[in-house]
């Protein structure tokens, strides 16, 4: 299971922080993602992090503004987001697996301009 939080209503500008708390002893050998979905709109890829968190991919639309990290330690994911836009506003999810095979419950970002 995946646990979402850190979600909120704050202005553009400002910054943000995602964590995603996972259960199971499978994580630290996982890749992981996030994804989110605007309203009235497809779920989009937003980042991801090969299982040491050495390696990330981020979406054009996120780079230079939004960092993914982990902490297997502490079965953790984070999203760090920066300079947050309008088009931000999404729930965003996060993802476990090469294959998408596990989706949290998502949490919803909401930038106000």
């Amino acid at each position: 299971q995946l646990q979402a939080s850190g979600g909120g209503l704050v202005q553009a500008g400002d910054s943000l922080r995602l964590s995603c708390v996972a259960s199971g002893r499978s994580f630290g050998s996982a890749v992981m993602g996030w994804f989110r979905q605007p309203p009235g709109k497809e779920r989009e890829f937003v980042a991801a992090v090969n299982w040491s968190g050495i390696t990330t991919y981020a979406a054009d639309s996120v780079k230079g503004r939004f960092t993914i990290s982990r902490d297997n330690a502490k079965n953790t994911l984070y999203l760090q987001m920066n300079s947050l836009k309008p088009e931000d506003t999404a729930v965003y999810y996060c993802v476990k697996g090469e294959y998408l095979e596990v989706w949290g419950q998502g949490t919803l970002v909401t930038v106000s301009s």
